[in-house]
């Protein structure tokens, strides 16, 4: 595992506009987001994502995104929470609202 922190910026390294939670919603998905970086996830011990340049993260993006990770990529919560960081610099609910959906997914997969 690579000791380096990797950052990902949402908009520039992924999807400009970044909507929805499957793929017929298009491309920029929450679903498509989670499979972008849970690769990350396990090949580095931190990873640092960064949400500026879009302020308009729907939940239903967030909670595949980053919920996804525990319901569908095995991932447990101790291991995002010890690993995983994000951050928005202005809109600081869109921190809460994944806070809330990794707790959220931790509670359906006890």
């Amino acid at each position: 595992m690579n000791d380096e922190v990797v950052t990902i910026n949402v908009i520039r390294d992924f999807n400009p506009k970044p909507y929805g939670r499957y793929p017929s919603d298009g491309d920029g998905c929450g679903e498509n987001f989670r499979k972008f970086l849970a690769p990350y996830l396990r090949s580095h011990k931190r990873v640092n994502v960064v949400l500026d340049g879009y302020n308009r993260y729907g939940r239903s993006f967030l909670d595949e995104a980053f919920g996804g990770l525990i319901r569908e990529e095995d991932f447990t919560y101790e291991q995002l929470k010890a690993r995983l960081t994000y951050s928005h610099s202005l809109v600081k609910s869109i921190v809460l609202v994944i806070d809330e959906r990794i707790e959220a997914a931790r509670k359906d997969c006890e």
